[in-house]
């Protein structure tokens, strides 16, 4: 091995292809699924304990905090299920040049992007 090869430390100067941002964002969007399904599951288990703890989780629904963090897993949800579809159409064999990828990247982008602000506009 070359010891005295070059080493870009700096990470703001590497310039990654757009397919790339959608692949991160796609296992992103899957870790944040993963570390907050257990706040979905007490919700969904406090909901159904009576009333009263039904009561009270719609009380602390209302605040900003909350709404945020529904939002941040509705988001998550909504761009891994865009992003998988796309996986799925490639599997079919359709945008698997590196132009479709690139297309296919834009595409997931834009569609996610809409949908994500409709989910905020639909939870606040």
């Amino acid at each position: 091995m070359n010891k005295n090869r070059p080493v870009n430390l700096d990470l703001t100067t590497i310039r990654l292809p757009i397919t790339s941002y959608s692949s991160i964002l796609h296992r992103a969007s899957g870790i944040v699924i993963f570390l907050l399904l257990p706040l979905l599951l007490v919700m969904l288990e406090r909901s159904l304990q009576s009333e009263a703890s039904y009561a009270a989780l719609m009380d602390t629904m209302d605040g900003f905090f909350f709404k945020f963090m529904v939002w941040v897993v509705v988001s998550a949800l909504l761009y891994h299920l865009v992003a998988g579809i796309r996986h799925m159409i490639m599997d079919m064999g359709y945008g698997e040049s590196l132009e479709g990828g690139k297309l296919g990247a834009q595409a997931t982008l834009a569609v996610s992007a809409v949908l994500i602000l409709l989910a905020g506009v639909w939870i606040w």
